[in-house]
């Protein structure tokens, strides 16, 4: 450490600090509560040492006062605004810290020349904290060849030059990252929301595409052709027949379109699968291995295969000749394969049937980055083989291809390894100042450089697991290879013990990693005594290796952190996507699949009775029409909650319609900004209440008001020309969940009018939807969402 270097040198190294490895639980707040006190203690320390070695050379009261009021005024002004994660670093008042840090660290330089060299210290870790990257290097290199400068110039001695300035950038890059990763945590903590919306917003894109392309132009046509047959029907029953032949089978293929959409946006699960599929096939007294070697995967990968898995199957039962039948799951790097082998396939059954499942396989896995294959092997046996990449969590296309490894991260995972070499050239340069003896500089050299290779190696990456057997084994090694070296070497022995109390806070649990941290700084201390360093040096000398044994277990413990936050960043998406798509899949059954096979059904029905009652029939088809234009209604509801909408353009929208059907309305709007998930329920509620006022022939005014309530935003729309209470009877349907599972009741139309769905999406954000007729025989829709 610097301060120390202007007395005796001292090795840079280290104990550790509290805790161990439980910040996984409670992350956000331990971080910022943890980080801040490792940079209280580092900050605090560096400059206590610094007034200690100050305070006995400044004689006169004056100079004390001015030291003690320089070294105050940088520490106050790292800790209580530069290393707040809160803190505005492009703001007018970093600025003006900064400067005052500044002159601060340069002014008393003069006066007391080496004692006040590392001070500028404070300065190096502010300006690559706060500068842009083009300014923040200039900036830095800047300070620390000021601060070789005044060593130059004070002392003059090469090697403390040398020692010194590395001393320096040590403690600049300690204090950037401490505070860097720290408003890091603090960062990606309050990012991780964003992140979801942004990924669900993608798949909101995709599910809008799927609704326009697959069912909006098949129930357009429907109704078209519903048009046809209802001209038809007057002029020929034959050519209407043909026609409601068209509207049946439309209708049927629509209806499986839906079907096939709303599984594909259902989260399968692969384990399920195999444990159907293998009762599957040992009903039908096929024999079959099941072999699943699969990790962590993403949701996406996840249902692919187990779409394929179910598919593969099916296509195995198609042969009546299998014996034998093997399912194989492997997951090797950042690959995962499944494989489907069966007998009893001749050559000539190879081909598949057109439309089928398996034939769309390859371009289904195609758009996930994989590959699909399905033919016969040389040994007469069919294989279908699939094969995806299995993206790592910081890049998964899961999450829209949002990538959490930012700039920062990239510069800290480099910068810290750099700082913990500065650790071993320090403990280099203290050795050589110690003694010139080849062997024992080159024993001191080699075991530092193994400390370094196997903190590099193994100790400092993420994915190194704590609590284990092997990473027992590696600290031991470490404590070897730190201790063993003083038997030769005696009172020349140098080493970087920070690096095996920093790793040991990490590893241990806590009240170990405390006791091995308290027995090693003694131990520390004794050695340093028995070698003969003074009462004051020896201060120095643990009070360094307390400081740099807190940095490296902080550095350690938050890069660490910051990786979790980054795959519990891309896990949370994973979830808000499986959680939309379930929704989008629950819209979709509910709203279509009943009106599709409404159509399918009463268009056979038409076709049936058109030859007998043509009245009849005219009536099921004018109901066949109603259904279609209800189901259009309907995608174009899910489509468009899909998005968000403008609450104040449909409030003019519903204005106007309403005043093109002749209907008084009378509306009453919020003027202040509400939260965009707020605004679109409320602009879809609207939407759909008035979709609903527009099927009463009979309503001449409606009442629409928007008012603050107790806890929320409320939305009335209320009607007459429902009709009495013979039609109230016939409309309210008995109260229903939710879908939240908090008990509030919702009342609704009939199923396909679309409001109980709106009762879901109204629950998800907590809120409460009613509808029904009141007494006075005007039919009340009321929508209260928390805001």
């Amino acid at each position: 450490m610097s301060p120390v270097a202007a007395l005796d040198p001292t090795p840079l190294s280290s104990p550790a600090e509290p805790r161990g490895t439980t910040g996984v639980d409670r992350r956000p707040r331990l971080a910022t509560v943890l980080a801040a006190g490792i940079i209280v203690v580092v900050a605090a320390g560096f400059s206590v040492i610094g007034l200690a070695n100050l305070l006995p050379t400044s004689v006169d009261p004056l100079h004390a006062v001015y030291g003690v009021v320089g070294i105050a005024g940088l520490l106050a002004i790292q800790l209580l605004w530069f290393c707040r994660p809160s803190a505005e670093l492009d703001s007018t008042t970093s600025r003006v810290l900064l400067a005052v840090m500044v002159v601060l660290a340069y002014l008393p330089i003069p006066t007391f020349g080496l004692l006040w060299a590392d001070m500028p210290d404070f300065v190096g870790g502010v300006v690559l904290l706060m500068l842009p990257r083009r300014y923040a290097l200039p900036a830095f290199a800047a300070v620390c060849a000021s601060i070789g400068w005044t060593y130059t110039v004070f002392d003059g001695n090469p090697l403390t030059t040398v020692y010194g300035t590395i001393s320096s950038i040590f403690y600049c890059l300690v204090f950037y990252q401490l505070t860097r990763l720290a408003r890091m945590v603090n960062e990606l903590h309050q990012a991780r929301t964003e992140l979801a919306q942004r990924a669900v917003a993608e798949q909101r894109l995709a599910f809008a595409r799927d609704l326009h392309d697959l069912l909006g132009l098949s129930l357009s046509a429907i109704a078209l052709k519903g048009e046809l047959v209802h001209h038809l029907m007057r002029k020929s029953a034959d050519l209407a027949m043909v026609e409601l032949a068209e509207i049946t089978a439309t209708a049927q293929r629509t209806l499986s379109d839906v079907r096939a959409v709303s599984h594909g946006y259902r989260e399968l699960s692969l384990e399920k699968e195999s444990r159907t599929a293998e009762s599957l096939l040992a009903a039908s007294e096929i024999a079959v291995q099941v072999h699943l070697d699969q990790g962590d995967l993403p949701v996406q990968a996840r249902t692919m295969l187990a779409k394929v898995l179910r598919e593969g199957v099916t296509n195995v039962l198609r042969y009546s000749d299998v014996e034998h039948c093997e399912i194989d799951v492997r997951q090797q790097g950042d690959k995962v394969t499944l494989e489907i082998v069966n007998d009893g396939v001749a050559a000539d059954e190879v081909a598949l049937e057109p439309g089928s499942r398996l034939t769309r396989l390859p371009e289904e896995v195609a758009a996930l980055g994989g590959v699909a294959t399905a033919g016969m092997d040389a040994d007469g046996r069919f294989r279908l083989r699939v094969e995806l990449p299995v993206p790592t969590r910081l890049d998964g296309p899961a999450t829209g291809g949002v990538r959490a490894d930012r700039p920062e991260s990239t510069l800290i995972r480099w910068l810290m390894p750099t700082t913990m070499c500065l650790m071993g050239i320090g403990a280099t340069l203290h050795v050589l100042q110690l003694t010139t003896e080849a062997w024992q500089v080159a024993l001191v050299v080699g075991s530092v450089v193994a400390l370094l290779a196997l903190q590099l190696s193994y100790f400092n990456r993420p994915a190194t697991p704590l609590r284990s057997a092997q990473t027992y084994a590696m600290l031991l090694v470490q404590a070897c290879l730190t201790y063993l070296p003083l038997l030769p070497l005696k009172h020349n022995w140098v080493s970087v013990p920070g690096l095996l109390i920093g790793t040991a806070l990490l590893i241990l649990p806590p009240v170990a990693g405390w006791t091995f941290f308290a027995l090693n700084a003694a131990a520390y201390a004794w050695i340093q005594h028995a070698a003969g360093a003074s009462d004051i040096s020896l201060v120095f000398y643990t009070a360094a290796t307390v400081m740099t044994g807190l940095t490296v277990f902080g550095l350690l413990w938050l890069v660490r952190l910051v990786t979790e936050l980054d795959h519990t960043q891309r896990r949370l998406a994973e979830m808000a996507i499986a959680e939309e798509r379930l929704r989008f899949a629950r819209d979709l059954h509910d709203l279509l699949g009943m009106s599709l096979s409404a159509i399918a059904l009463k268009s056979e029905l038409t076709s049936r009775i058109l030859p007998i009652d043509r009245d009849r029939a005219t009536g099921e088809l004018t109901e066949i029409l109603g259904l279609t234009r209800q189901a259009l209604s309907d995608v174009r509801s899910v489509a468009s909650g899909y998005r968000e909408l403008s609450l104040d353009s449909e409030s003019r929208t519903v204005r106007s319609v309403l005043a093109a059907a002749d209907v008084r309305v009378r509306m009453e709007t919020l003027s202040e900004e509400l939260p965009s998930a707020v605004r679109t329920v409320l602009a879809v509620v609207l939407r759909e209440g008035v979709t609903n006022v527009l099927r009463h022939s009979n309503v001449e005014s409606c009442e629409i008001a928007m008012r603050r309530v107790d806890g929320g935003i409320s939305l009335e729309i209320v009607n007459d020309g429902v009709g009495g209470p013979d039609r109230a009877a016939k409309a309210v349907v008995a109260p229903s969940g939710n879908g939240s599972g908090n008990g509030s009741g919702s009342r609704h139309l009939s199923p396909g009018s679309g409001i109980g769905n709106l009762s879901h999406r109204v629950a998800d954000l907590g809120g409460e939807l009613t509808a029904g007729v009141e007494s006075d025989g005007r039919f009340r829709l009321c929508a209260v969402v928390p805001a």
